[in-house]
């Protein structure tokens, strides 16, 4: 592949903006490092984001962005500190139970939480998230007149850690705010707890790992192999099969239609996946 870069006649380059033009292109990462510089244009675009809306960038204690993603059969966490341009990542062990991204979302909030207690920071900490579900999976847990329970919470381990260490910080009075805010809008602090993310991909420390002995239900589609504990989708699959044992035993317009080819489930499922049908 040729690359061109077009300037003016009068104009000059530079030997190092050469080399950096170079290494861009040359870059295999698709995903720019987000700058955090003291320059007047950077703060007026921080100041544009959904954080710097909120005065998130003025908040006179600590800012957490944290991040999770499963990609490939790999969750990952990752979490940035604001002001201290550093972070940490993991992956997430236990994928073979079943892979999840809001289990990557509750690991990369329990690492930043972690993060905090370790570096004894008795300041409020706001954290902030993309992810709708881990807010909501942890907001039963806020509140008088609640009792909760980890017995059948998937993430049990996880959520336990993260409860535990919201207690430590609310028995000497220190805030901690969740917020959520919209993932790849380019909002520095979310785009760098992305990048931490990917990191974890290849970091060896793997947290939360241990099995829950619970039944791994396997079952081939299309010719993809799937594998889960139970859940509602095995649940799915499972009347979905004894639906059609069933179908052997009957004889009457209804099943002779449902055990047709292009039946009317098929036509439906090929009707979302390609709208010209």
């Amino acid at each position: 592949m040729t690359t061109e870069v077009w300037i003016s006649t009068r104009g000059k380059i530079s030997e190092t903006t050469l080399i950096a033009i170079q290494e861009a292109v040359e870059e295999e990462n698709t995903k720019d490092t987000p700058s955090f510089g003291p320059a007047d244009l950077e703060e007026i675009h921080r100041s544009g984001s959904e954080a710097g809306l909120l005065g998130i960038y003025n908040f006179p204690g600590a800012v957490y962005a944290t991040d999770g993603s499963n990609d490939k059969g790999v969750m990952r966490a990752g979490f940035s500190k604001l002001d201290e341009n550093r972070g940490g990542c993991c992956q997430l062990g236990r994928g073979e139970e079943g892979n999840s991204s809001n289990r990557a979302e509750l690991g990369a909030a329990c690492l930043a939480l972690e993060d905090a207690k370790r570096k004894q920071d008795r300041k409020p900490i706001i954290l902030l998230s993309d992810s709708a579900c881990f807010l909501s999976s942890s907001q039963k847990w806020i509140g008088e007149g609640k009792s909760p329970s980890m017995h059948g919470n998937p993430d049990a381990e996880i959520m336990r850690d993260i409860v535990q260490l919201l207690q430590e910080r609310m028995e000497p009075g220190l805030l901690t705010i969740f917020i959520k805010i919209k993932a790849h809008r380019g909002d520095p602090l979310n785009e760098l707890a992305d990048r931490w993310a990917d990191e974890g991909r290849q970091s060896e420390n793997i947290r939360w790992s241990l099995p829950t002995n619970r039944p791994i239900f396997y079952w081939t589609d299309n010719g993809t192999t799937h594998r889960s504990p139970m859940n509602p989708t095995v649940k799915k699959r499972t009347d979905f099969q004894v639906s059609q044992q069933q179908l052997k035993i009957h004889t009457g317009s209804t099943a002779n239609f449902l055990t047709l080819e292009d039946n009317s489930r098929d036509l439906l499922g090929k009707f979302h996946k390609d709208r010209s049908v």
